[in-house]
C-alpha cells in the first residue's frame, strides 16, 4: 500500500491526529470491541452503532495507510468472525419491507478495508470456506432491488478484492447466490473504476472520535481524539455539525400521560361506568338519594384513583429534572467529562454511586484491560448530574444526552415498566369476579322478581340496588390494591409481608457502614488490635497488643518511647501514605467551626474540658477505608499532626490505579532538629512509604523489618535515616509463606488487607541507600512511538479543517519519568493492616427471624468476596453448604441459568447494577417474590423490576427513593424485617377486611334471594340497603386495616404467589357467616307480624335494625381469623370500638329520627326487637367461637 503526506489546510496545519499509539495499544481497542460483537446481540447495554464507530475510527485514524499492516492473529480472526456475525442486520422500511442497516453496511466496509490493511485478517479470511463468505456477505442482496450506490459499489469492491487476493475465490460467482449473477454482473461494469481500483470506496460522513469515557488515555492524546483544545474549546462553526454528528445534551423525554388523560382513564373505568348507569336509571326512576349516594361514590373514587396514578409518575419527573440540576453546594457537571487539569477537586457522586463522601479526582489515566469500570474507580472522569463539592478543574466533554450514565439509567427506567406486585393482581382480580357476580345477582333477583309477577320497574330497581351492595366492595377491593383506602403503612408493604427473598446490600444495611481497623499484623509476627475502631473519635478506643503466650489483650502506650518499631512505622504508613482526613465539628452556642485534625498539633485533640459548652462531632473526609487508615494512627497517639511538626513534608506521590494496586508517597524529613541540626549540605533524608494489595507490596519488597530491641535506636523513626546499619532482613520463601498465611487468615475473617512497606532513598530520588541497584533506568524498555499518518485516499470534511489548529498546537505526551529512587521497587516489607466494615447489632437476629418466616436473605455488595463470605457468615446468611459467587461469574449466565443454580448463592460479590436486575429477574422468572435494596440512581432499574423496592432513606438519593416501594429512614436491614412482619399484619388485616365485608354483604344477598324465593315482601327498601351499607361496612372495615398483629406472624411460611386472596377455607367462613346472619334475620322477619301495611313497615324496620347490628357484631368477631376473640384485648383496637359506637349512633339515629327516618323509610322499634337482636348477637358469638375452634383443630389456614 501506497502511504503519502498529510494534507495540511492553507494556513499550515496538519489535519490529522498526531497521536502516538503502539501495536499493543491498538490491537486492545480492536480486541475490546470485539467482545463487544459477540455481546451485542444479548446485552443491551451495547450497541452495534457504537461498536462499529470505535471500529471504523481505529481504522480511519490509527491503521489506514500502512501504518500498522501487521497485528496479532487471533485478535484478526476473532474481528472477521464478528464482522461477518453482524453484516446480516436487517431494519424495517415500511410495514413489509426490510433492508440491511446502517451498521451492518459499516461492518461490511470495514471487513474489506482490513483485508486490504492487515495481513493478518487476510490470512484468517482465506481460511473462510466459501460457502460462510456466501451467506455472510449477502452480495444479492446488496446488488439487489432498493439497493443503494454506496452498497452496489462495496460489492463489487469487496468481490474484486477477494478475487483477485484468493486463488480459492477467483471465481466470484462462487461467492454470490445463483438468482444474484445477473444483478451484480450488471453493477461491475457500471461501477468498473471500484473492481479496478481492488480497495473499497471511501465512506462519506464525519469520522469522529466515539462517545466513550476515555480512562485509559492521557490528556494530550484525548484532545486530540476530540479534536480540541483546553484553552479555546472548539470552534463557534464546527458545533452544528459536532451536534448533528454526536447529538444534544438532553436527557431523553419519558413517555408522560398528560392530566386529562389519566383523569380520562378513572372515569372510563368499567366499574365506573356500571356505577353510572345505575346511577342514571335510579334517577329516571326518581330515586333520587340512591342516586345522589352512588354519584358521591364515583366522585370519591375518581379524585383519589388520579391522585395515586399522578404520583406514581413522579419518579420519571424526577429524573428528567435532574437533566438540569440545581445544587446548592457547587456547580453541577453538565455532562460526562474526562478531566484534564485538576486542582483539590472533590466531587459528590452520590446521586450515581449511593456514596456521600466527596471523591478526589486525579486526571492520570487508568490502565486496565476492559472498557467497563466501576464509576467510583473513574478518578479521571466527572459524570453528569453529580456535583463539585470543592475545587477546580478543567474537563473535555467525552459523552453527551442518552450515552451519558445518567441517559443510560433514564433509558433504563422509562423502558422498564412498575411490576404489580402479587396483591395488587390478586385484588383486582378479586374486583372483576365481584363486578361480574353484581351482574349475575342484577339478572337472577331480577328474573326472579319478575316471574313472581311484580312490576318490571321495582323489579329491576330492587335488583339494581342489590348490586349497588356489591360493586362498591369492588371498588374498595382495588383500592386497596393501591394501598390509600384501608392501609396507611408503606406503600407495597403488604407485599413485603409474603417475600420469599431479601436482596440486601452489605455496606451500611447490614454492616455499619463504617470502616474500621480490626488488626494489625507487623513483620516480626506480632500482632495488635483495636477498640471502638469505626468510632472517629481520636479520643476514645485503644491499640492492644495480642500476647500469644498468655492470649491477654494489653493497652500499648501512646508514647514514641514505648511504641513498637514495626507498629509505629507501619501506621505512619497508614497515615501518611493517605490523602484523606478527620475533621471535628465544634459547636458553641450554635455556632459551628471545623477543624481538619490533620493539621492541628498533638495536644488539640486532648479531651474536651467543658462538654456543657462545646459538643464534638467527628467526620471522615475522602475515601473511607483510607479514613479508617487515619483513624488507627490517630487511637495510636501519632495523627498525621504528629510527624508534621517533626518536619515530614510530602514531596512526591504515585497515585493508586487498578492495574499496579499500589500507592506511594516519599517524605522528606530533617536529619535532626533545634540546634543539633546538621549544618552540611545534606540537612534532610528522604524515604518511600508505600500500602496496597498484600500480594502487590509483597512481590516488590526485597526485605522485611524483623524484630528490633529498644536498645538499638533512640528512637523507632531512626529507622527510616540514612545509616550504615540496615534494619532490613531479606525476603526469604518462608517469610514470604508467613506473610501469605496471615493474610488469608484475616481475609478470611471478613477483613480487607492491606500490605504496608517502606524504603530508604537518597535525596532528590537518587536511588535506593546500601544496594548496587543504580539508577533503575535499566529496567525500562520504552517502545518507540509510531507517528500516525493520514490514509492518502482520506478526504478531510469540514470539521477537520475547522478543528485542525486545536490538533497542531497538541505537543506529544510522554510517559512521567519516575526519579528511580522513588520506584515503587526495591521495598522492605512492614506489615498487613486489616480493615472491617462490623454487623450491625441485631441483624444476625433479623436473619434468625427469616428463616424461621420462610424468608432466603442474600447478599449483594461491590466488596470482595472473601471479605463478604465471612460477614455472611457471621450474620447466619451463609451456612455450611452455601454458596458464594461472583459479579463476574453471573455476567456468564443467562436469566434462566442464575434461575437454575442449585444451591442457590447467599452471597453475590462484586456485583454491578446491571447484575442486580438480573438477578431480579432471574427470581421472579422461578415464581419467588423479590425485595431489592439499593441506594444509587444506577440501583433504580432493579428497585423498580422488584416486587418491592427499598431504598435506603440516608444514603439513598431521590430518585432512588421515589422508584421505591418503601424507604428505609435508618438504612437498617432490621428495620426490612420489622416491615416483613408489618407487611404480614397489613396481609392479615386485608384478609379480614374481605371477609369481613363479604360476609356482610353475602347475607343481605342470601336474604333477598330467600325471600323472593318465598314470595315475600322483601325486608329492605332500596334506599335501607345503600344506608345499610354505609353505616355497617366503611366504619368497621376501616377499622379492621389498623387491627395489631396477631401473635406467631413471624411463625408462619410466605403465602404462595399463586394462591388466591379468597382460598377454599376462607370462601367456606364467608359462607358460614353470611348464612348464619341470613337464616337469623329470615327467621325474625317471618316471625315479625306483617299483615298490614304499618305492621310491613315495622318488620322490614326491625329486620334492618337486626341484620345490621348483627354486622356490625361481626366486625368484633373478624379482629382474629382463628384464635378465640376472648383471647384478644377489647381495648387493643380503639379505632374498632369508635367505628361500632359511630354506626351504632348513625343507625339509631336513622330508625328515631322523625324525618330522617322518613326518607331512609324506617319506623322505631321497640324493646321486643332489642330483646331479638341480644340473643341473636349470643347465638353469633357462639357460632363463632365454634368455627375458629375447628379451623384450630384441623389446621387450616384462612
Amino acid at each position: 500500500m501506497l502511504t503519502g503526506a498529510a494534507p495540511s489546510t492553507v494556513e499550515g496545519y496538519s489535519i490529522y491526529s498526531n497521536i502516538k499509539d503502539g501495536k499493543a495499544s491498538i490491537e486492545h481497542q480492536i480486541e475490546i470491541n470485539v467482545v463487544d460483537l459477540f455481546d451485542v446481540q444479548s446485552n443491551k447495554d451495547i450497541s452495534l452503532e457504537e461498536i462499529m464507530d470505535g471500529l471504523r475510527y481505529v481504522m480511519e485514524y490509527r491503521i489506514k495507510g500502512g501504518r500498522f499492516p501487521s497485528l496479532d492473529y487471533d485478535i484478526m480472526k476473532r474481528l472477521a468472525d464478528g464482522l461477518l456475525m453482524n453484516m446480516g442486520n436487517v431494519e424495517k422500511k415500511g410495514r413489509f419491507r426490510e433492508a440491511l442497516s446502517e451498521e451492518a453496511d459499516a461492518a461490511f466496509q470495514l471487513f474489506g478495508e482490513f483485508i486490504v490493511e492487515v495481513q493478518e485478517f487476510r490470512q484468517a479470511v482465506g481460511e473462510k470456506p466459501v460457502s460462510d463468505l456466501r451467506h455472510a456477505l449477502k452480495i444479492d442482496v446488496r446488488c439487489g432491488p432498493g439497493s443503494t450506490v454506496q452498497q452496489q459499489q462495496s460489492a463489487v469492491a469487496l468481490i474484486a478484492l477477494l478475487a483477485s487476493i484468493y486463488p480459492q475465490f477467483s471465481d466470484w460467482k462462487e461467492l454470490v447466490k445463483k438468482g444474484g449473477h445477473s444483478d451484480v454482473q450488471k453493477f461491475m461494469k457500471e461501477h468498473a473504476n471500484f473492481v479496478q481500483a481492488a480497495k473499497m470506496p471511501e465512506i462519506g460522513g464525519m469520522i469522529l472520535a466515539p462517545q466513550a469515557l476515555c480512562f485509559d488515555r492521557r490528556i494530550k492524546r484525548c484532545l486530540k481524539m476530540y479534536r480540541t483544545n483546553l484553552e479555546t474549546g472548539l470552534p463557534s462553526e464546527a458545533i452544528p455539525a459536532l451536534q448533528e454528528h454526536y447529538g444534544r445534551n438532553i436527557l431523553p423525554e419519558p413517555p408522560r400521560t398528560s392530566n386529562f388523560k389519566m383523569l380520562w382513564t378513572q372515569l372510563t373505568d368499567f366499574i365506573v361506568l356500571l356505577l353510572i348507569a345505575v346511577a342514571i336509571l335510579l334517577g329516571a326512576m326518581k330515586d333520587f338519594i340512591p342516586m345522589g349516594v352512588l354519584l358521591v361514590v364515583v366522585a370519591m373514587n375518581t379524585v383519589i384513583g388520579f391522585t395515586q396514578e399522578y404520583k406514581a409518575a413522579k419518579a420519571l419527573d424526577a429524573l428528567t429534572k435532574l437533566s438540569v440540576p440545581k445544587a446548592q453546594e457547587g456547580e453541577s457537571i453538565p455532562a460526562d467529562l474526562r478531566l484534564a487539569e485538576v486542582s483539590q477537586l472533590e466531587i459528590i457522586e452520590s446521586i450515581l454511586t449511593g456514596e456521600s463522601v466527596p471523591v478526589s479526582k486525579d486526571p492520570k489515566e487508568i490502565k486496565t484491560l476492559t472498557r467497563k469500570l466501576p464509576l467510583g474507580d473513574c478518578k479521571g472522569n466527572a459524570f453528569m448530574s453529580t456535583v463539585v463539592a470543592k475545587g477546580r478543574g478543567k474537563a473535555i466533554v467525552v459523552r453527551t444526552g442518552k450515552l451519558t450514565e445518567m441517559g443510560k439509567i433514564s433509558a433504563a427506567i422509562s423502558s422498564h415498566g412498575k411490576t404489580l406486585t402479587p396483591v395488587q393482581r390478586k385484588l383486582a382480580l378479586l374486583g372483576k369476579i365481584l363486578v361480574v357476580f353484581a351482574i349475575l345477582l342484577c339478572g337472577a333477583m331480577g328474573g326472579i322478581m319478575i316471574g313472581r309477577g311484580n312490576p318490571v320497574g321495582e323489579s329491576l330497581k330492587v335488583a339494581m340496588s342489590l348490586a349497588v351492595s356489591v360493586i362498591p366492595e369492588g371498588l374498595g377491593v382495588r383500592r386497596m390494591a393501591s394501598r390509600q383506602a384501608i392501609v396507611r403503612t408503606l406503600p407495597a408493604v403488604e407485599t413485603l409481608g409474603s417475600v420469599t427473598y431479601i436482596c440486601s446490600d452489605k455496606t451500611g444495611t447490614l454492616t455499619e457502614g463504617k470502616m474500621g481497623a480490626a488488626e494489625l499484623w507487623t513483620s516480626d509476627g506480632a500482632a495488635f488490635g483495636f477498640t471502638e475502631s469505626t468510632s472517629l473519635d481520636p479520643n476514645k478506643g485503644d491499640v492492644v497488643f495480642k500476647d500469644k503466650q498468655d492470649g491477654a489483650p494489653r493497652v500499648v502506650e501512646k508514647s514514641i518511647e514505648s511504641v513498637p518499631p514495626q507498629m509505629l512505622i507501619s501506621l505512619m504508613v497508614s497515615s501518611l501514605c493517605n490523602n484523606s482526613s478527620v475533621v471535628k465539628k465544634e459547636k458553641e452556642h450554635g455556632d459551628e467551626t471545623i477543624t481538619p485534625i490533620g493539621n492541628e498539633t498533638s495536644s488539640d485533640i486532648s479531651p474536651t474540658t467543658d462538654a456543657a459548652e462545646t459538643v464534638d462531632e467527628w467526620k471522615g473526609v475522602g475515601d473511607p477505608t483510607e479514613v479508617a487508615l487515619v483513624v488507627a494512627a490517630q487511637k495510636a497517639g501519632f495523627p498525621k499532626a504528629f510527624f508534621h511538626d517533626l518536619g515530614y513534608k510530602r514531596i512526591y506521590e504515585q497515585a493508586f490505579d487498578s492495574e499496579r494496586k499500589v500507592m506511594s508517597v516519599v517524605y522528606e524529613a530533617p536529619l535532626s532538629r533545634g540546634a543539633d541540626q546538621d549544618n552540611g549540605s545534606n540537612k534532610h533524608f528522604e524515604f518511600v512509604l508505600a500500602k496496597g494489595a498484600p500480594e502487590e507490596i509483597l512481590n516488590r519488597c526485597v526485605g522485611f523489618l524483623p524484630a528490633i530491641s529498644t536498645d538499638s535506636v533512640a528512637t523507632p523513626l531512626d529507622i527510616l535515616k540514612p545509616s550504615e546499619h540496615d534494619f532490613a532482613q531479606p525476603v526469604t520463601e518462608e517469610f514470604y509463606d508467613t506473610v501469605t498465611e496471615a493474610s488469608g487468615r484475616m481475609a478470611d475473617n471478613g477483613l480487607r488487607v492491606l500490605g504496608l512497606a517502606y524504603k530508604r532513598v537518597k535525596v532528590n530520588g537518587g536511588g535506593v541507600l546500601n544496594t548496587d541497584v543504580g539508577d533503575g533506568l535499566d529496567d525500562i524498555n520504552r517502545t518507540k512511538d509510531v507517528k500516525e499518518v493520514p490514509a492518502p485516499t482520506f478526504k478531510p470534511t469540514k470539521v477537520d479543517l475547522m478543528t485542525a489548529a486545536n490538533v497542531a498546537q497538541i505537543e506529544d505526551d510522554d510517559d512521567e519519568e519516575i526519579p528511580p529512587g522513588y520506584a515503587e521497587s526495591e521495598l522492605v516489607f512492614l506489615g498487613l493492616i486489616g480493615l472491617i466494615d462490623p454487623a450491625r447489632a441485631g441483624v444476625q437476629e433479623s436473619v434468625r427471624i427469616c428463616k424461621s418466616a420462610g424468608i432466603s436473605v442474600v447478599m449483594i455488595t461491590g466488596d470482595h468476596i472473601k471479605t463478604a463470605s465471612a460477614i455472611a457468615r457471621e450474620l447466619g446468611i451463609l451456612e455450611e453448604g452455601g454458596r458464594a459467587i461472583k459479579g463476574e461469574e453471573l455476567d456468564l449466565l443467562s436469566e434462566q441459568a442464575i434461575a437454575e443454580l442449585k444451591p442457590f448463592p447467599s452471597v453475590f460479590a462484586r456485583v454491578s447494577p446491571d447484575n442486580k436486575l438480573k438477578l431480579v429477574t432471574a427470581l421472579q422468572s422461578r415464581g419467588d417474590s423479590v425485595a431489592m435494596t439499593g441506594d444509587g440512581v444506577n440501583d433504580a432499574p432493579a428497585i423498580k423490576a422488584a416486587n418491592v423496592g427499598v431504598a435506603m432513606g440516608i444514603a439513598g438519593t431521590d430518585i432512588t427513593k421515589q422508584a421505591a416501594d418503601i424507604v428505609l429512614a435508618n438504612d437498617n436491614f432490621n428495620t426490612i424485617v420489622a416491615a416483613v412482619e408489618e407487611g404480614r399484619r397489613v396481609f392479615d388485616n386485608i384478609l379480614k377486611f374481605i371477609v369481613y365485608l363479604l360476609s356482610c354483604n353475602c347475607a343481605e344477598i342470601f336474604l333477598f334471594l330467600l325471600c323472593a324465593c318465598v314470595g315475600v315482601e322483601l325486608p329492605f327498601t332500596v334506599t335501607m340497603i345503600l344506608w345499610a351499607n354505609i353505616i355497617a361496612d366503611v366504619p368497621p372495615a376501616m377499622a379492621l386495616g389498623v387491627e395489631p398483629a396477631e401473635p406467631g406472624l413471624m411463625d408462619r411460611k410466605p403465602r404462595s404467589l399463586k394462591q388466591g386472596i379468597v382460598t377454599r377455607t376462607s370462601l367456606a367462613v364467608i359462607l358460614f357467616q353470611s348464612l348464619s346472619m341470613t337464616l337469623m334475620t329470615f327467621g325474625v322477619y317471618m316471625w315479625a307480624d306483617r299483615s298490614t301495611e304499618t305492621s310491613e313497615h315495622y318488620a322490614q324496620s326491625e329486620a334492618f335494625a337486626f341484620l345490621t347490628t348483627l354486622q356490625l357484631l361481626q366486625g368484633f368477631l373478624s379482629r382474629t381469623m382463628r384464635a378465640s376473640v376472648f383471647k384478644t384485648r377489647f381495648f387493643g383496637n380503639r379505632w374498632m370500638i369508635y367505628g361500632v359506637a359511630l354506626s351504632l349512633v348513625l343507625m339509631i339515629l336513622g330508625i328515631y329520627v322523625p324525618g330522617l327516618n322518613k326518607v331512609l323509610d324506617l319506623v322505631p322499634v321497640y324493646g321486643l326487637t332489642w330483646a331479638k337482636v341480644v340473643v341473636g348477637c349470643v347465638i353469633l358469638v357462639t357460632l363463632s367461637e365454634l368455627e375458629k375452634m375447628l379451623l384450630r383443630w384441623k389446621g387450616w389456614s384462612i
